[in-house]
């Protein structure tokens, strides 16, 4: 299993669900019908999504309260997508240290998000990890 393909299609499917403001199981199992993942990657993604959707409210206010000048309304839902995914790691995964979710992260914001996006991921995540 690769964990990094499991994450962007971690941030596919939030990104997906948040375009379409729907944040349901369904929306996950019509994404994973669509795209190509290995089995282990579905699994992976079908295990961690619903408990990232469990606690969206708790991984968003921890978002926003690390934001200081900038909207949450404001966030490219690519950024949105992918920080929701690394706090949730940093929130609720003891297994994966905190470090590997942030680097993660970035270098994910590096392919699928705007010039500006590494930075100011690494800036959020550090923010709330210091904090934690």
């Amino acid at each position: 299993m690769s964990r990094k393909k499991s994450r962007i299609g971690q941030m596919q499917v939030l990104f997906q669900m948040d375009i379409n403001d729907d944040f349901s199981i369904e929306g996950l199992e019509t994404f994973l019908e669509n795209f190509d993942f290995s089995k282990t990657e579905i699994d992976y993604i079908e295990k961690t999504v619903p408990v990232i959707l469990e606690h969206i409210e708790d991984i968003d206010n921890k978002i926003i309260e690390n934001l200081h000048t900038w909207s949450f309304n404001r966030l490219a839902k690519v950024d949105r997508s992918i920080l929701r995914i690394a706090v949730y790691e940093l929130l609720y995964r003891d297994d994966i240290p905190s470090e590997v979710s942030i680097n993660e992260a970035v270098e994910i914001s590096k392919e699928f998000g705007s010039d500006e996006s590494p930075k100011f991921i690494n800036g959020i995540l550090g923010s709330i990890y210091r904090n934690l």
